[in-house]
């Protein structure tokens, strides 16, 4: 039995190659796998509407593994198309550590989790206090251009840190373990530090040099 405000020891695992959820920040999805519409239909039953997203890892065999740190949404939103899809957001409550798959009957897997490592996520908003916003939107303008993508810049410089970071961290077009590492950041701090790595590293040639 838990009690009141505490986080399920099982949550559904959702893997996807280079989606990355985070605490308090929203993550729309396409749901239309049969197997992910079970999962969708079970997790709508429960109390807390959780799903845990997860990177797949690939092994040498060619099988997949799983990241040993997620994050869990709350399904805030959803609606369904005519051609049977569903169109959800999930909202961010809290990374979790994978401690075990769980494979039974259901189409989809299940994890057994702990969450005692990532109490911070399930508090206050984070702040940010040596981010120097103007160089960072310097460096992201320039970013941007490069890799041919828009944003709406009169938000952006308005947006709380968090906000602004976590929502770049989950956009920006970075490989799916550059985006685990975002994911596994201890801090707002480090998540900063790291976007703008990985930011600088894309402007200094990086993609070109993993595709020759």
């Amino acid at each position: 039995m838990r009690l009141r405000g505490e986080l399920p020891g099982k949550v559904p695992l959702f893997p996807l190659p280079g989606a990355l959820l985070l605490p308090r920040a929203k993550l729309p999805l396409q749901i239309f796998e049969p197997r992910y519409l079970a999962m969708l239909e079970d997790t709508l039953k429960t109390p807390d509407r959780l799903i845990g997203m997860i990177q797949p890892r690939p092994r040498p065999d060619g099988t997949d593994a799983l990241a040993a740190i997620g994050c869990a949404g709350r399904v805030t939103a959803f609606s369904e198309t005519e051609d049977g899809r569903y169109l959800i957001t999930l909202t961010g409550i809290s990374r979790f550590r994978l401690a075990s798959e769980i494979s039974g009957f259901a189409p989809y897997l299940s994890g057994e989790v702990r969450w005692e490592d990532f109490t911070r996520d399930r508090g206050q908003v984070e702040t940010d206090p040596e981010f120097d916003r103007d160089g960072f939107l310097d460096l992201l303008r320039r970013y941007f251009m490069e890799e041919q993508l828009s944003t709406d810049w009169d938000s952006l410089k308005e947006a709380e840190d968090e906000l602004m970071i976590n929502s770049l961290s989950m956009l920006c077009p970075f490989e799916p373990e550059d985006k685990q590492a975002l994911l596994e950041a201890p801090s707002l701090q480090t998540r900063r530090e790291t976007l703008v790595t990985l930011m600088e590293y894309a402007l200094a040639g990086g993609g070109e040099e993993q595709m020759q």
